[in-house]
């Protein structure tokens, strides 16, 4: 009886042992560091499936929005490459930064922040990124290190593919220039010989060595598209017929009821300027031709870091740096104070917040990115930041961390909440200032600023103006910021 008693508590002892290794060894990987996947595009509107665009297919990224949220009201606080990347990777405003300039090196102005990347690293991630995280000359720069911050990287990868070897083959409006110009080719080459496809390829590479080597990571995948010019295997452009494109149009008088420093920003390229409605039709289709390639790519991306294992353990992000026009207001372009320009898609996923298909019109500014992230991964983050956290968001979309949105171009400023939007040129005054009722102006057509039934809300809107524009010029406490020259 006493060898039973004796085998019996053996038995239990070596249970107990199993029970509290195996529970040790569950909370070791409940508590292993979430890595993040940040994935960028150029140049992209929400143009997608995903918010119900009548005719672009991009089933990755609506797939993709399917497993995490989907946010409608995100803006760029500068519709301008430089500037708005900058924002993004420091969490701070242009105006706290004094970074306004396309080719601007964010060092240059705040030599110590520590940028959104920089925090993962020193939280003992790796941070890698490939292709444009910060500023570009798109496509000039393609294979170079662009207006990179070294010091935001461990390591830094620029893919040159062949869309980069074939610009002698591109139609151009501009010929010779395809960066800030209405240009595109159908190419014969694959998808995977282009710059994106490149790009897609060395990130999946590396999430395979992080799966290897169990890194945590911050991974930035940085897609060239649909920047001009509007490259993409053919396969993508025989996607769309023509005849389907929805050609926007504006009224004949138009410019004259907007401000002149607003017609100058939509006429300021010439070139493009009374287009036929071929052209149009042309440059639209190219662009959506493209979007769908550069679908593909993130699909790619996203099905490697399935098969991996490692989704159950990363937080996705995927965006971009600011809107842009594909003839709204009669403009190819962004750097405007419309809302085509400023806002971007944006579609967060996070495996522990089960969210899946989730959706919310709450506002949300680029410079939320960055506390978001820090907070999701328990990162510690700069106590300088601008920004808010969505996290109260990603777990109720209805809940609320801005009641308004600021963009900028330069010293001309805009704001929006709910129902209206306010633009202000320079000073403001008349002539100088718009207003658009949302609600039942949703294209921003009816300028409202001279309407005299209005001009309560002009007030209230030009002092909430006034407001964020202060908020957004204080500087960052204990971080030094270099004057501009």
């Amino acid at each position: 009886m006493y060898i039973v008693i004796e085998n019996l508590l053996k038995w239990s002892f070596h249970f107990l042992c199993g029970l509290v290794f195996c529970l040790f060894i569950s909370c070791s990987e409940s508590k292993s560091p979430k890595n993040v996947l940040f994935i960028i595009a150029d140049d992209l509107n929400d143009n997608l499936g995903v918010y119900d665009h009548y005719l672009v297919k991009t089933p990755n990224i609506d797939r993709l929005a399917e497993r995490g949220m989907l946010f409608s009201k995100a803006y760029c606080n500068f519709p301008l490459c430089g500037p708005s990347r900058a924002s993004m990777m420091t969490g701070l405003y242009p105006d706290q930064t004094g970074h306004h300039e396309l080719r601007d090196y964010i060092r240059d102005h705040v030599p110590d922040v520590v940028t959104m990347s920089q925090a993962f690293m020193n939280a003992g991630y790796e941070a890698t990124r490939v292709g444009k995280i910060y500023h570009y000359d798109n496509p000039r720069g393609i294979g170079t290190t662009g207006h990179d911050d070294s010091l935001s990287w461990n390591r830094r990868f620029y893919p040159r593919g062949v869309d980069k070897e074939l610009e002698d083959q591109i139609f151009s409006l501009s010929p010779g220039r395809f960066g800030a110009t209405l240009s595109w080719l159908a190419t014969e080459e694959g998808g995977e010989q282009h710059t994106d496809g490149l790009v897609a390829t060395r990130a999946i590479q590396l999430l395979t060595e992080y799966k290897e080597n169990q890194t945590p990571f911050f991974l930035g995948v940085g897609f060239y598209k649909p920047h001009t010019p509007y490259v993409a295997p053919k396969e993508y452009f025989e996607m769309y017929d023509q005849s389907d494109i929805v050609v926007p149009s504006v009224p004949e008088d138009y410019f004259s009821t907007i401000p002149e420093p607003a017609v100058k920003y939509l006429t300021r390229w010439e070139v493009q300027n009374n287009l036929s409605a071929s052209v149009k039709r042309s440059a639209i289709h190219a662009y959506y031709a493209t979007i769908s390639f550069l679908d593909a790519q993130v699909g790619r991306v996203v099905d490697a870091l399935d098969s991996l294992g490692l989704s159950e353990n990363t937080i996705i992000v995927f965006t971009s740096d600011h809107g842009y026009h594909m003839g709204e207001h009669d403009y190819f372009q962004k750097l405007t104070l419309f809302e085509n320009s400023g806002r971007i898609p944006l579609i967060i996923c996070d495996p522990e917040i089960k969210n899946g298909g989730s959706q919310t019109d709450s506002f949300v500014e680029m410079i939320d990115f960055y506390p978001t992230l820090c907070e999701l991964a328990q990162v510690t983050p700069p106590g300088y930041l601008a920004g808010e956290s969505l996290v109260p968001i990603l777990k109720d979309p209805n809940d609320e961390v801005r009641e308004s949105i600021l963009t900028q171009v330069y010293t001309d400023y805009t704001v929006r909440n709910k129902q209206y939007r306010f633009s202000r040129w320079g000073k403001g005054g008349p002539g100088l200032e718009e207003l658009y009722d949302l609600n039942i102006d949703p294209q921003e057509m009816v300028n409202l600023a001279n309407d005299q039934g209005y001009s309560e809300i002009i007030s209230e809107m030009s002092l909430l103006l006034d407001q964020r524009i202060e908020q957004a010029g204080r500087p960052p406490a204990d971080l030094e910021v270099l004057p501009s020259e």
